[in-house]
């Protein structure tokens, strides 16, 4: 017997994998209507053209879930997404979305394209009846001067956008750079999606990490420890990159799922990246899980400088860490230029395995 959303979350609840909330049980019914009508419409055909020769069913309201980070959106977009039986759906990270946008269109001008959006626009209504997206958040001028444009060819054609966000549609781009050409956007939000507001007292992500250890040394024996806490914090997820646009290039986090991103040390600070860099990363992350951490010296003095603006820009940000490295924070950087400054560095590492580090 098919079950509905609030069957299969209170079966979690009663197993054990789920904290019973009242804030997010009153969602489900919104999410179950949209789906039933998904399934119950899922041969319909969408696309630019579809409405030439037979009227497209049109969706209802698809939802915007927005509210404090880690109330669990996503994990209730995810059980919406899992349980919408139908083949024609694509759940991803809101900045990879609009990255694999620009890189089509810039593929598209080199073909001589007059509007280099239309066929990106297309391709993607091929595929998708359902666009899932996680972490709606608009910071870059190009991205709001495209994805107006994108989503009213997208809502034209009956494609259902479901999407979770930290913060409400009035606030996003805030503050930006020309913003008022974003405003249309938003009001485009207001009318085509159901705006709901995930009011929970408790941030679950924290919870979870409450009482968890989440500094590791030596780091060869935390490995099995970190699987099992990215695995807890992602449901499983496998992750996917996530490339970050900082000032005209991309800044890639080789795993990312569900506000969690993951990589080596080697990965982000062998690289020639600043501060602009890691402040992009820690606007992208709730939690950041960072591995392989090595002994500092003035052998790897470029390495462990970028280490040094990386944890500022984490411990600002009050983004989660969880590491593993060679040795305690006080014994990484022993002697060498730069080690008297890298006090502050381990103090920082200190402070941040604290139980309510990043709560609010």
């Amino acid at each position: 017997m098919r079950q509905t959303l609030t069957q299969i979350y209170d079966a979690r609840v009663h197993a054990g994998s789920l904290r019973a909330d009242p804030a997010q049980h009153a969602v489900l019914p919104l999410l179950e209507a949209l789906r039933l009508w998904l399934e119950e419409n899922a041969t319909r055909k969408v696309g630019l053209f579809a409405g030439l020769f037979a009227r497209p069913a049109m969706p209802p309201p698809g939802v915007y879930l927005w509210g404090g980070v880690g109330r669990g959106k996503s994990m209730l977009m995810d059980l919406f997404f899992q349980a919408t039986e139908i083949a024609a759906k694509r759940r991803v990270h809101f900045h990879a979305f609009m990255q694999e946008v620009h890189r089509s269109m810039h593929m598209a001008r080199k073909q001589g394209v007059e509007d280099a959006l239309a066929p990106v626009a297309e391709r993607i209504l091929r595929d998708t009846r359902l666009l899932a997206f996680d972490e709606m958040q608009v910071t870059d001028i190009t991205d709001a001067m495209i994805v107006g444009r994108l989503f009213e060819k997208l809502f034209a054609a009956g494609v259902v956008i479901v999407t979770t966000s930290n913060r409400p549609p009035e606030d996003l781009y805030k503050d930006g750079l020309n913003r008022a050409i974003f405003l249309p956007f938003i009001q485009m939000l207001r009318e085509r999606l159901a705006l709901h507001e995930l009011e929970s007292p408790t941030d679950y992500r924290q919870h979870r990490l409450q009482g968890t250890q989440v500094y590791f040394h030596p780091a060869g024996r935390a490995r099995e420890q970190i699987a099992a806490i990215w695995e807890d914090l992602t449901g499983g997820a496998e992750g996917e990159p996530l490339c970050l646009p900082v000032n005209g290039r991309e800044v890639e986090l080789p795993r990312f799922a569900s506000g969690v991103g993951r990589a080596s040390f080697w990965e982000l600070c062998a690289k020639p990246l600043g501060a602009a860099d890691y402040l992009a990363i820690a606007q992208a992350c709730r939690v950041l899980i960072l591995e392989d951490i090595p002994q500092l010296s003035a052998a790897n003095y470029n390495e462990a400088k970028r280490f040094v603006i990386l944890i500022d820009a984490l411990y600002e940000a009050r983004v989660r860490l969880i590491c593993s490295a060679a040795d305690e924070p006080e014994r990484l950087y022993l002697e060498g230029t730069g080690s008297f400054e890298f006090e502050r560095t381990a103090s920082r590492l200190r402070e941040m395995q604290a139980a309510d580090w990043g709560a609010p």
